[in-house]
C-alpha cells in the first residue's frame, strides 16, 4: 500500500513536467538588420556579414547563439556556398516571438515573412515600399530555393563575395513582398551596383537576414 501511494503521489509531476520539456523556445533566431555594414555590398566577406550579426544580436540581449547571414557566394567553375547551407535547420522566431518558418522547406516555399514579421534585431518594423527611404531591397545574392547561383552565372551576383563597395551587383529579396512583380522575399532582383548610392537607388540600405543556427 505504500508503494502504491508513492507511485500515485509522483503522477501529478510526470504529468506537469512533460509540456515544460515540449515548450519550444521563441526567442529571437531570425531579424532584419537595422543597420548595413556602412560600406555597401562590401560585408567584410562572409564572415564579415556574420560578426555584424552577432553583434547587433548581443547589443539586442540575445546572446549564447551562432549567427549567420543569409547570403550565397559564387565561385568558377563550381557552385559558391548556398544561404539556406548556412543558417541551421530552424524554427526561426522574430523579436516578438512571431514564427517565421518551422524548418528550411516552409522557409523557403512559404515563410512568415512580411512587411510586419520581418523586423530588426530590436523588434522594429523595416521600412518598406511607401516609406521615405524605401529600404526593403535585402542582400542575399541567391536564387529562389536559396541555392547560389549555377557556374553559368558569370554576371556578379554577391558584389564580389560581399567584397565590393563599387563594381558588381547583388541579388536583393524584398522583406516586405512588394515592388511590383517582384515580391520575392529572398531574390526579387538584382542592384544596380554595390555602392551605398546604387543599392539605395532601387529602394536598399545595405541591410540583411540573420538566422540562429541553434
Amino acid at each position: 500500500m505504500k508503494l502504491a501511494r508513492l507511485a500515485l503521489a509522483a503522477l501529478p509531476l510526470i504529468a506537469f513536467s512533460a509540456p515544460a520539456a515540449l515548450a519550444q523556445d521563441t526567442s529571437m533566431s531570425f531579424f532584419v538588420t537595422s543597420v548595413g555594414s556602412g560600406n555597401g555590398g562590401d560585408l567584410g566577406g562572409l564572415d564579415g556579414a556574420d560578426a555584424h550579426c552577432t553583434k547587433l544580436a548581443e547589443a539586442a540581449g540575445v546572446t549564447g547563439k551562432t549567427w549567420k547571414a543569409y547570403l550565397s557566394t559564387q565561385e568558377d567553375g563550381k557552385r559558391g556556398v548556398s544561404a539556406r547551407d548556412r543558417i541551421g535547420s530552424g524554427p526561426w522566431h522574430n523579436a516578438k516571438g512571431v514564427l517565421i518558418a518551422d524548418d528550411l522547406d516552409v522557409l523557403h516555399l512559404n515563410p512568415n515573412i512580411i512587411k510586419t514579421t520581418a523586423l530588426d534585431e530590436a523588434g522594429n518594423l523595416v521600412n518598406g515600399r511607401g516609406d521615405s527611404p524605401n529600404e526593403h531591397d535585402l542582400l542575399t545574392g541567391t536564387m529562389m530555393d536559396g541555392t547560389a547561383y549555377f557556374p553559368s552565372v558569370t554576371e556578379d551576383r554577391t558584389c564580389g563575395n560581399w567584397t565590393s563597395s563599387g563594381e558588381g551587383s547583388a541579388t536583393v529579396g524584398h522583406h516586405d513582398r512588394h515592388g511590383g512583380g517582384n515580391i520575392s522575399w529572398n531574390s526579387a532582383h538584382n542592384s544596380r551596383g554595390c555602392s551605398p548610392e546604387a543599392l539605395a537607388s532601387t529602394g536598399g540600405a545595405g541591410l540583411f537576414m540573420c538566422f540562429a543556427t541553434n
